[in-house]
C-alpha cells in the first residue's frame, strides 16, 4: 500500500514530462523552439516533434501567404500633382530565425509595421518619378512591378518575402478633388456647347435649303400656273372675240348688261346719273339688239317707260338687274338733271 501511494505521484511527473515534451507542427504552420529566449531548433514540416520538457518552449508562426493593408499615403509625381495612393502587400515568413532575430520582443505586429514603411517608402521613391497619368494609365502594372522588386532586398532583412504589391487606389486629395471635379465640369459644358453650336449651325443650314427648295417649288409652280392661267385667258378671249365679232350689237348689248350686273348690286343702291347718258340706253328704248328679231331682255322692257320722263323730275323705278344665276335683285334709280354740260 505505502509502495503504491509513493509511485503514483512518480508515474504522474513522468506522464506530465512525457507530454510535455511533445507538441504538433500543423501544416499550416512553422514553429521555432526557444531555450531561454534563444533559438535552439526549427521545426518547419509539420508533424510530431519533441522538446525537452519545462526548459524549452515552443513558438508558432503562419507559414501560409499573408496580406497586409498598407495606410493610404499622399505622392508627389514628377507634373506636382499630388495623389492619395492606397495599397496592399502580399507577404510570407520565409526565414523563421532571421525573422525571430530581427523581432524578437515585437513578433508579428512589429514586421508588419515595419513591412508598412518599408513599402511606404518604396511607393513614394517610384512614384514620384513618373507624372500623374502614367500612374492612372495601364502602365500602372509596371509600377507595381518595381515597388515589389525594390521592397523585396530590405524585406528581406526581417525574414520576410515579398510576394507582390498592388495598388488598390490611387485619388486626388480632398482639397483638390472638388477643383478637378469642377475643372472637369466646365470642359464638358464647354464640348456641350461646341456640340450645340456645330449642331444649330447644322439646323440653320439644313432650314436655309429648305426654305429656298420650298420658294423655287412655290415660283416654278406659280410661273406654270401664271403661263396656263395667261394660255387660258387667251384661248377664252380668243373665243369670245370670234363669237363677237360675228354681231357686234349683241356684244354692246352683253357688255351692257354685265355692267348693270356689277353696278346695281344690292337692294338699296342708289345712282345719281344724267337721265340722257349712256349708261341707260338699253332702259330707256324699245330697240333690240341688232334688229335681229330677238326678245328683248327684262331689263330693257322693264325701263322702257324711263324714255319718256321729262329733265328734271326725280323718279323711283324698279328694274331686274341681269345676274349670272339669273336671280332678280330690286334696285332703286334716282334720275336728276344734269349739271354743266
Amino acid at each position: 500500500m505505502k509502495r503504491s501511494a509513493f509511485l503514483l505521484p512518480i508515474v504522474a511527473v513522468v506522464l506530465v514530462g512525457i507530454f510535455s515534451s511533445v507538441y504538433v507542427v500543423d501544416e499550416r504552420q512553422k514553429a521555432l523552439v526557444l531555450q531561454f529566449g534563444r533559438v535552439v531548433d526549427v521545426k518547419e514540416d509539420p508533424g510530431l516533434a519533441f522538446k525537452l520538457p519545462l526548459i524549452q518552449d515552443v513558438a508558432y508562426y503562419d507559414d501560409r501567404i499573408l496580406s497586409r493593408d498598407i495606410d493610404p499615403i499622399e505622392v508627389t509625381p514628377s507634373d506636382d500633382r499630388r495623389l492619395v495612393v492606397d495599397a496592399f502587400a502580399r507577404y510570407r515568413i520565409a526565414n523563421l530565425r532571421q525573422f525571430r532575430e530581427a523581432n524578437p520582443t515585437g513578433g508579428v505586429e512589429q514586421a508588419e509595421q515595419r513591412l508598412d514603411d518599408i513599402v511606404r517608402s518604396q511607393m513614394r521613391e517610384v512614384l514620384g518619378s513618373v507624372s500623374s497619368n502614367e500612374i492612372l494609365s495601364e502602365d500602372r502594372a509596371a509600377l507595381m512591378t518595381r515597388i515589389a522588386s525594390g521592397s523585396r532586398s530590405r524585406a528581406a532583412n526581417l525574414g520576410l518575402q515579398i510576394i507582390d504589391v498592388r495598388l488598390k487606389r490611387t485619388d486626388l486629395p480632398p482639397q483638390n478633388l472638388d477643383a478637378t471635379f469642377a475643372r472637369m465640369r466646365a470642359e464638358r459644358e464647354r464640348e456641350a456647347a461646341d456640340e450645340i453650336a456645330r449642331g444649330e449651325e447644322a439646323a440653320q443650314r439644313i432650314r436655309a435649303q429648305a426654305d429656298r427648295t420650298v420658294v423655287e417649288l412655290t415660283s416654278e409652280a406659280t410661273r406654270e400656273s401664271e403661263i396656263a392661267r395667261g394660255e387660258a385667258d387667251a384661248r377664252r378671249n380668243g373665243i369670245f372675240a370670234e363669237a363677237f365679232s360675228a354681231d357686234p350689237e349683241f356684244f354692246e348689248f352683253y357688255r351692257s348688261l354685265t355692267a348693270y350686273t356689277r353696278a346695281l348690286q344690292g337692294s338699296n343702291s342708289t345712282l345719281v346719273l344724267s337721265p340722257d347718258s349712256e349708261f341707260f340706253d338699253y332702259l330707256k328704248t324699245d330697240r333690240l339688239p341688232g334688229d335681229s328679231g330677238m326678245p328683248a331682255p327684262a331689263a330693257a322692257s322693264a325701263a322702257a317707260p324711263l324714255g319718256n320722263v321729262a329733265e328734271g323730275d326725280a323718279v323711283d323705278t324698279t328694274a331686274e338687274a341681269v345676274t349670272d344665276d339669273d336671280a332678280p335683285a330690286t334696285t332703286e334709280v334716282e334720275i336728276v338733271p344734269a349739271t354743266g354740260n
